[in-house]
């Protein structure tokens, strides 16, 4: 699941002209559906921008939007926060690493508005996005939160599911942050390999297979397995990707209340089977 070389010549900019808001409303219907309601308007993104908040475009050589990064700044506990709200990469250029640079480039801006900690959900059950997360980003789990922005969303691509989220939080001064981004900090998943499934697959073998919850296990490690590519899934059996959704919501409360927290994610070489790594706090 590492990102590939990317081989796109690009600049990272913000928004700046009526053809560049255009292209971010497009690329926005166009990653999450066409009938998508609740677009950011070129309106609130020019307003965003005008206190703090990132609104920036991936643009190629000849000026084609590749990608953007949308959030918002705000004031979190007495100290400036960043919800960064939305990521989209072009289909076309996606697993290429851009998602990335946009995260780099987004932190370095915050950095200097004095920023420090930066917010973002995403669905626990997209392995590349925890991947992506975790591995490259060195996020932390704040909270689960169930069906986040509703029970239902107007997204073609998780129509179904509901809206479940990771809510993380990324500490982007800190030099444990430096060490993931530039590859001195790697997560070893080897002391979890072992480690009890709270959620696995119930035919080992079938990538398509449906869940099973287990029993709480009351060991300092545990997994917590989802699918390779919960779309995949998805277009197999709604049946089968709901059950995924179900299963590990419960596991995830059910860790998080005992006091775990998500330590790492990796998935196997062989088998490509995907695992979120928790321990338990002391």
């Amino acid at each position: 699941m590492p990102q590939t070389p990317l081989k796109i010549q690009l600049a990272i900019r913000p928004l700046e002209t009526a053809e560049d808001y255009r292209a971010f409303e497009a690329l926005q219907r166009e990653t999450w559906g066409k009938n998508l309601a609740e677009v950011i308007t070129a309106t609130m993104a020019r307003i965003v921008q005008k206190v703090g908040g990132i609104a920036a475009g991936a643009f190629d050589a000849n000026g084609q939007m590749m990608g953007f990064v949308f959030g918002y700044t705000g004031v979190k506990g007495g100290i400036p926060v960043h919800w960064s709200h939305m990521l989209a990469v072009r289909e076309s250029a996606r697993n290429s690493g851009i998602a990335l640079r946009l995260k780099l480039y987004q932190r370095e801006e915050l950095l200097k508005l004095g920023v420090k900690e930066v917010y973002w959900t995403y669905d626990p059950l997209v392995a590349k996005n925890a991947f992506i997360n975790f591995n490259h980003l060195g996020v932390s789990v704040v909270e689960y939160a169930v069906d986040m922005y509703g029970p239902e969303n107007d997204s073609e691509l998780f129509r179904g599911l509901g809206t479940d989220r990771l809510v993380v939080l990324w500490h982007i001064d800190k030099e444990y942050i430096k060490a993931v981004l530039d590859g001195r900090l790697r997560f070893d998943p080897r002391p979890f390999e072992a480690s009890p499934l709270a959620v696995g697959r119930k035919a080992d073998t079938d990538p398509n297979s449906p869940p099973v919850l287990k029993e709480g296990s009351g060991e300092e490690r545990i997994r917590i397995e989802i699918p390779r590519d919960i779309h995949l899934v998805r277009s197999v059996s709604g049946a089968t990707a709901k059950a995924w959704r179900e299963s590990t919501r419960k596991a995830f409360q059910a860790a998080f209340s005992d006091r775990y927290e998500v330590s790492g994610f990796y998935r196997e070489e062989l088998s490509e089977r995907c695992f979120y790594c928790l321990h338990k706090k002391s």
